[in-house]
């Protein structure tokens, strides 16, 4: 059975549909990125925006650049590293060694 709602598809509230009642939208200008994994995406800014040299790929996540011949390659991130890897590259074993005793002598010395 349905319900006896005459207002139906819109909600409560809701302003003028259409772009005649909103007004007119701001003037806009696409602009191709591409990315090295050969993706084309076309974002669209205000025509007096700054238009940005680099964008993120939607589809890879890569930086996009506005030259399809040569796009932006990826910097090379750095995998994590534990506390303990700082360390290493700080310290070498006779280092090691050497603060290892140091911390043993002043605990047997208590």
């Amino acid at each position: 059975m349905a319900s006896g709602s005459a207002i139906r598809g819109s909600r409560v509230g809701a302003g003028p549909m259409g772009e005649a009642e909103r007004g007119d939208a701001a003037p806009r200008v696409l602009v191709g990125y591409y990315c090295a994994d050969g993706h084309e995406t076309h974002p669209s800014f205000a025509h007096d925006a700054e238009i940005p040299d680099e964008w993120d790929c939607p589809k890879c996540g890569l930086p996009a650049g506005r030259d399809q011949q040569n796009p932006p390659v990826q910097a090379k991130t750095e995998p994590y590293k534990t506390h303990l890897a700082y360390v290493k590259e700080r310290r070498n074993d006779g280092d090691g060694k050497d603060i290892l005793d140091e911390a043993l002598a002043r605990l047997r010395g208590k």
